[in-house]
């Protein structure tokens, strides 16, 4: 019988696909991340199931859509109930770990608002589901705040070994902030904003970080993987790891040496708003804030900026990938070193992308675009290193069955998500079409309610319907692969937005829930 190969799963956190030197990004260095797809097979067109943190790692967990795995948004906790792929690999007898930002519960303490939702409700039964007794606060801030090392019960979504990060920047949380607090009596005094070394930035979300490198989110979760994979060299087992980065997320906080290793000068706006032929309403209201100085009350919306706070973004963007770059190497190293790489499939992959200039916007939000849609995905086969370009389209919800198939494991009723292991072996065709669904948890500017979005994305085009409103969007990316001719109106793409309608309506039909499996017959 063949070993079962042992599999570490890199993810970083809002991560454009273009952004690596292997996808030819000019300035931006990943020899590290560009060796691996030299070795292995990096798909071009791999798209979110959803555009937004916590419900698109809900996907790739479950291989199920936001709208039926339940984590439709920001802000709601994936049920325990919830099976994952690493509950199959768990099962099946391999060691799971997951090592970083994990971000299936929430994990700040902000209660949200409570516009565009409907107040009237009983307060006996204000849900359509009885409560199932758990508190959700495996990543709440409070968890985390004694002195005491806080073992998370598991297994917790499948994972056997658990080292938690939340948040972002230097002001993560989790075990990495007890962690933090034993290397250093002045923890307090050196991270957050109000504490930062003086810059000239204009960006408002960089700040200079007193955190030294060694002490920085991207240095501990380095060293909690390497810590896990010496422990697993003699074992038997064959072991799965989730090493997740919460960089290079806003806000822009790269430590010491990677705030400066790269100059804004060297980064150029190539997508700014004027670029837009017929900019639709959301970019519209984002230009008429800026142009009046209003900057979002919420640090986590979008916003439109001036290209000097565009390129600083970028620049300090690069340096908290390059970090993260550097860390990877230093975990491959220690593969080669303990004689598990021959052994061991590589995947690289992030949760979504970030505007970060496309149209002068940065972050993300209720705007459909590339820059966030499409996401980096690299496939690594031990044995069998022979770089591939993958063209097909794929989905992070098809991660897990994906893995799954290729680990000879048969998947739950319900997922959803198809294995890809057919384009990477044989080039076969998987799917011809890619749904991404996408709902937030607040109203933004220039949309009616709160953002109910459906995207329908082919090999040549992306069509998308908003709730509450009576246009959309269509583009031809054969020809604007920028997307930034919006065909909706054009009288000579009637019959094509048909088609491409119809199409929609047939995927969000096969999105439905698919189970349970009824007990009897009738």
């Amino acid at each position: 019988m063949t070993k079962r190969p042992n599999i570490i799963y890199f993810m970083t956190d809002q991560h454009r696909a273009d952004w690596l030197g292997c996808s030819d990004h000019p300035v931006v260095r990943t020899p590290n991340i560009d060796s691996l797809a030299s070795k292995g097979s990096r798909f071009t067109n791999f798209y979110v199931t959803t555009p937004v943190c916590m419900p698109n790692r809900a996907a790739i967990f479950t291989g199920r859509y936001p709208s039926v795995n339940g984590l439709r948004h920001n802000g709601l906790p994936l049920t325990e109930s919830a099976i994952t792929f690493v509950d199959l690999l768990r099962d099946a007898g391999y060691h799971t770990a997951s090592i970083g930002k994990s971000h299936l519960q929430p994990f700040t303490d902000r209660p949200v608002g409570s516009e565009g939702r409907n107040n009237e409700i009983n307060n006996n039964f204000p849900e359509a589901l009885k409560p199932n007794g758990s508190t959700y606060d495996m990543e709440h801030p409070e968890t985390y705040e004694g002195d005491q090392f806080y073992e998370v019960p598991t297994p917790y979504y499948g994972f056997d070994h658990v080292r938690m990060v939340t948040n972002h920047g230097d002001t993560c949380g989790g075990h990495y902030l007890q962690w933090l607090k034993k290397q250093t009596d002045e923890w307090f005094e050196i991270r957050d904003r109000a504490n930062q070394y003086p810059h000239d930035f204009e960006n408002p979300q960089a700040f200079r970080t007193r955190i030294p490198e060694e002490l920085y989110p991207t240095s501990y979760i380095r060293e909690e993987a390497k810590k896990y994979l010496k422990g697993r060299t003699d074992s038997k087992e064959p072991f799965f790891a989730f090493v997740s980065f919460p960089d290079p997320h806003h806000p822009f906080t790269p430590p010491g040496k990677y705030w400066d290793m790269y100059d804004p000068k060297e980064f150029k706006v190539d997508l700014p708003y004027e670029a837009h032929q017929n900019p639709p309403i959301q970019l519209r209201c984002w230009k008429r804030l800026m142009d009046q100085g209003i900057h979002p009350g919420n640090p986590q919306q979008a916003f439109m900026a001036p290209h000097r706070q565009i390129r600083e973004a970028m620049a300090l963007t690069a340096g908290m990938i390059t970090m993260i770059d550097e860390a990877i190497g230093d975990i491959l190293d220690l593969l080669d070193e303990t004689g598990q790489s021959d052994n061991t499939i590589i995947i690289f992959n992030s949760d979504h992308g970030d505007y970060m200039g496309s149209f002068s916007l940065l972050l993300k939000g209720p705007f459909p675009h590339v820059s966030v849609n499409k996401v980096p995905f690299i496939w690594v086969e031990p044995r069998l290193q022979v770089p591939k370009l993958i063209d097909g389209l794929a989905a992070s919800m098809d991660i897990g069955a994906s893995i799954l198939d290729r680990c000879n494991i048969l998947p739950f009723f319900g997922m959803q998500g198809r294995s890809f292991m057919p384009q990477i072996h044989s080039g076969v065709t998987v799917r011809n079409s890619v749904l991404i669904e996408h709902e937030e948890n607040k109203i933004y500017p220039g949309l009616p309610s709160r953002p109910n979005i459906r995207n329908l994305i082919t090999d040549s085009h992306r069509l998308t319907i908003y709730k509450g409103l009576d246009t959309g969007e269509l583009y031809d990316l054969n020809i604007d692969s920028n997307e930034t001719r919006n065909l909706w109106d054009d009288p000579d793409c009637m019959d094509l937005k048909s088609e491409l309608m119809f199409k929609l309506n047939q995927t969000m039909l096969e999105a439905i829930e698919p189970g349970p499996r009824p007990l009897r017959y009738a």
